[in-house]
C-alpha cells in the first residue's frame, strides 16, 4: 500500500475540529434548550428524538460514502451541514421549531465520526502513523472544547456555544477537503452492504462484545455522581473522579493502548477491556471509599479506549475497503449507539430497584463478552496473514 505524504498532521486537525466541536455543543445543549423555555421533558423528548434519528442517519450516510467511494466529500458536506444546523437552535422557537433544530443537528452529526474513522484507518496502516495518535487528539479536544464552553458561557452566555460549534464543525470541513487523498483503488459496487457485513462472523461477534462492554458503562453515567454525592463527596471531588477518566482515555489512546495491542493482539485486548469491566464495576458495587472510586475510575481507559482501539483494528483488517465507511457507521449504530440507548433505558428502573447492586448487572455483562472471544483473533487476522 502507497504511503500518503503528510496525513498525520491533517488527521490531527480533522480529529481536534470534530471533537472540539462536540465538547463545545453537547454537554451544554440540554441547558441551552432550557433556557429557550423547553420544560425537563421536552427537554428529553427532543434529545431522545436525536438519538434515534442518529441511529438511522449514520448507516445511511456511510452507505452512501462507500457507494459513491465519496468518504472525504460526504464528511466534509455532513460537518458543513453540522455547522449549518447548530446555528437553528438560535433561530428555532419553540418545542417543534428546537425539535426540528436538534434533528437536523443530529442527522448532521452523526455521521462525523465514523466517517472520520474509516478515512484515517487505513491512513494510518499506510502512512504509518498510530490512529491511537489521532484518536487520542480527539479526546484531548473534547476536553479542551468542553472547558472553552463554561468560559464562554460564563463570558457571553449559552447561546454563544452553538456559534462556536457552528465554527468547529465549518473548521471540520474545511480540514476534510485538505486531507490527502489515498491512491485510487477499483470501485466495487456497494449492493447490500449491510447484509454483507452482518454475515460476517468476526463483525457480528465485535458489534456483540462492543454492545455488552460500552453498555455497561450506562449505570456509572447516569447515576455514579449521584451516588457519589449521597455517599457524602463533594462536587469538585466528583469533576475529579469524572476527569480522571477522561484523562485515562486520553493516555490509553496516546501512550499505553498502541503497544499493549500490539503484544495482546485486537483479541486479547478485548479480554482485558472486558475484564477491566468485570472488576470495575464489582468495586463500583462494593465500597464508594475514594481510593477504591480513583482507582477504578482509571480502568475508564482499558473500558473504552482500548476496547475502540481494538474494535478498529479488528475492522480494519475484516471488511472489505469498498465498505469501510457503511462498517464504521454501521458498527457505531449497533455496537455504541442502539446499545448505549437501551442500557441507558435500563439502568434507571435497575438502579432504582437494586441501588448501587445494578452494578453487578453491568459487571455481568462485561463477563458475558469474555466467552465470544475465543477465534476472534483467528477470524480477525487472517485477512492480513502474509501468503
Amino acid at each position: 500500500m502507497q504511503a500518503i505524504p503528510g496525513a498525520l498532521p491533517h488527521f490531527l486537525l480533522v480529529y481536534a475540529a470534530l471533537y472540539g466541536g462536540y465538547g463545545l455543543t453537547t454537554p451544554f445543549l440540554p441547558a441551552l434548550l432550557s433556557q429557550r423555555g423547553l420544560s425537563p421533558t421536552e427537554v428529553g423528548l427532543v434529545l431522545a428524538a436525536g438519538t434515534g434519528l442518529r441511529l438511522a442517519a449514520g448507516p445511511l450516510a456511510g452507505t452512501i460514502a462507500d457507494r459513491f467511494a465519496a468518504g472525504r466529500g460526504v464528511l466534509a458536506v455532513c460537518a458543513a451541514l453540522s455547522a449549518t444546523s447548530a446555528l437553528l437552535y438560535l433561530v428555532g422557537h419553540g418545542f417543534v421549531g428546537l425539535l426540528l433544530a436538534g434533528l437536523a443537528h443530529a442527522a448532521a452529526t452523526a455521521p462525523l465520526a465514523p466517517l472520520a474513522d474509516a478515512l484515517a484507518l487505513p491512513a494510518a496502516k499506510a502512512s504509518r502513523f498510530s490512529y491511537g495518535t489521532v484518536r487520542g487528539a480527539g479526546s484531548a479536544a473534547f476536553i479542551g472544547g468542553t472547558l472553552a464552553a463554561g468560559q464562554v458561557t460564563g463570558f457571553l452566555g449559552l447561546a454563544a456555544l452553538p456559534v462556536a460549534g457552528a465554527a468547529a464543525f465549518a473548521a471540520l470541513a474545511g480540514a476534510t477537503l485538505r486531507l490527502p487523498v489515498a491512491a485510487a483503488s477499483a470501485r466495487t459496487q456497494v449492493t447490500a452492504g449491510a447484509r454483507q457485513l452482518l454475515r460476517m462472523p468476526a463483525f457480528r461477534r465485535l458489534v456483540a462484545v462492543t454492545s455488552l462492554v460500552i453498555g455497561s458503562h450506562a449505570v456509572h453515567d447516569a447515576f455514579a455522581v449521584i451516588r457519589w454525592r449521597e455517599a457524602g463527596l463533594s462536587p469538585a471531588t466528583a469533576s475529579l473522579l469524572w476527569a480522571e477518566a477522561v484523562a485515562a482515555e486520553v493516555a490509553v489512546f496516546l501512550v499505553v493502548g498502541p503497544p499493549l495491542l500490539a503484544r495482546l493482539g485486537p483479541a486479547g485486548a478485548l479480554a482485558l477491556a472486558a475484564g477491566a469491566g468485570l472488576v470495575r464495576w464489582s468495586v463500583a458495587a462494593l465500597t464508594v471509599a475514594l481510593p477504591a472510586l480513583a482507582t477504578i475510575q482509571a480502568l475508564h481507559g482499558l473500558t473504552f479506549a482500548l476496547l475502540h482501539l481494538a474494535a478498529m483494528r479488528i475492522l480494519g483488517q475484516t471488511v472489505p475497503p469498498a465498505l469501510a465507511a457503511t462498517a464504521q457507521t454501521l458498527y457505531g449504530t449497533l455496537g455504541l449507539g442502539i446499545a448505549t440507548t437501551l442500557a441507558t433505558l435500563a439502568a434507571g428502573p435497575l438502579y432504582g430497584a437494586l441501588g448501587a447492586g445494578a452494578f453487578w448487572i453491568m459487571a455481568a455483562a462485561c463477563a458475558a463478552a469474555l466467552p465470544l472471544l475465543p477465534g476472534l483473533a483467528d477470524e480477525a487476522v487472517a485477512p492480513d496473514r502474509p501468503h
